[in-house]
């Protein structure tokens, strides 16, 4: 688990990364500005939920429930909030707005969920 969510947490990263330069070079003078800021936010949240993702990878081994728990939930998030964003601003149907909030309740169950795992982690020395 611990390796498929820091892989999980990498390509994450890199899709925030590519989804960003998309939007900011080839959707720039394609989309009215609302929606390219739809599509900024879908990047942005993705990028942090990424590093959630290494950070529950790097807890998995430690604490195994709900660091893994955690991890899940952010891919779930990053599915659901993410996604639903970039789809809204590529399609501009507004009824993909109504998944977006599903993906926010489980980004926060995720960092619930990590910091349960981080107050199980043992003590150091």
């Amino acid at each position: 688990m611990e390796r498929l969510f820091f892989a999980l947490g990498a390509i994450s990263a890199g899709i925030s990364v590519a989804a960003g330069a998309f939007g900011a070079h080839a959707l720039k003078a394609r989309l009215p500005a609302d929606l390219l800021a739809v599509f900024e936010t879908g990047a942005r949240y993705e990028m942090y939920h990424a590093l959630g993702l290494l950070a529950a990878g790097w807890a998995v081994s430690r604490a195994p429930g709900a660091a893994s728990w955690a991890g899940w939930l952010f891919v779930a998030g990053t599915v659901l909030f993410s996604g639903s964003l970039y789809a809204l601003a590529l399609t501009g149907v507004r009824a993909l707005g109504a998944v977006t909030p599903f993906g926010g309740v489980a980004f926060i169950a995720g960092w619930v969920a990590l910091a349960v795992a981080a107050l199980r982690l043992p003590a150091a020395g």
